[in-house]
């Protein structure tokens, strides 16, 4: 089976992780692309390639402001990936919970049996 272009899925657009870099930034705020292109280290014209797929996906959004551009991330084009991460949440929060259980018991033993030593280091009579 062939692979969804880039520019027809927000899923295949963030497995990029440039692209993922970007939406990190923009989380923060607008940027312009060559703010952006200083923060990653990279050329401008390949931040605006990145950009480019963002913004067909719908991931972002750009402005016009004077002679710029800025960018700004889309949040809701992100709830498919929120809605399909979420579905994982219930599986995650019950090993979690199997984790804290064990760790628990490991604690309670670990009480136990540094008690149990404490007892043995006790000369008959207690002391």
């Amino acid at each position: 089976m062939a692979r969804a272009a880039t520019t027809t899925d927000v899923f295949n657009a963030v497995a990029e992780p440039r692209r993922r870099e970007i939406c990190d930034a923009l989380a923060g705020g607008e940027r312009p692309v060559g703010e952006l292109a200083e923060q990653l280290g990279l050329a401008q014209p390949q931040v605006s390639k990145h950009l480019k797929v963002l913004r067909e996906v719908g991931l972002v959004e750009v402005r016009e402001h004077g002679r710029q551009r800025l960018y700004r991330l889309n949040g809701p084009a992100l709830k498919p990936i929120h809605d399909w991460v979420k579905g994982y949440e219930r599986s995650w929060s019950e090993r979690f919970d199997r984790i804290d259980d064990v760790l628990e018991e490991l604690k309670r033993a670990e009480a136990d049996d540094d008690e149990q030593h404490q007892d043995g280091d006790r000369d008959p009579a207690g002391r």
